[in-house]
């Protein structure tokens, strides 16, 4: 398929996807990375983010919870600690788990608790606007 790539989401349960794509932009630890076909080598870590795909003229969408991104000229593979698609993710599940987090970053503590719920509430929210924009999409 010329203009394309191969995209492979890993996870240590599954893979979860396998799709020839236009272009990724991935969450790496130093700021966003685009990827179109017949990019450089390159490794990176990942970030909590939203990783984004493109095939034709739709562009999917899914979180990603921190890992690995290797990128050669005709494949990307993202092994990450967590993904999830945008289509798999509850939209009241994760705003409950959203205002979850923000009581208990209100609640302090120790510094390690206040940081594991900065880190809980910033995965809440990235859940959280991932599966109300593929709602609103599928709905359109």
């Amino acid at each position: 398929m010329p203009g394309k790539f191969l995209l492979e989401v890993v996870t240590p349960e599954k893979l979860l996807l396998s799709q020839q794509v236009d272009e990724v932009i991935a969450p790496g630890s130093e700021g966003e990375f685009g990827v179109l076909p017949g990019h450089c080598h390159f490794l990176s870590t990942l970030k909590i983010g939203e990783l984004r795909y493109r095939v034709d003229h739709e562009t999917h969408s899914m979180a990603v919870l921190w890992g690995f991104a290797e990128v050669t000229p005709t494949k990307v593979t993202i092994m990450a600690e967590v993904a999830e698609k945008a289509e798999d993710i509850d939209v009241e599940r994760a705003a409950a788990k959203v205002a979850e987090a923000e009581r208990r970053l209100q609640a302090g503590g120790l510094p390690s608790e206040v940081k594991e719920a900065q880190v809980s509430l910033e995965k809440a929210r990235l859940r959280k606007k991932i599966a109300e924009r593929a709602r609103k999409a599928s709905h359109a």
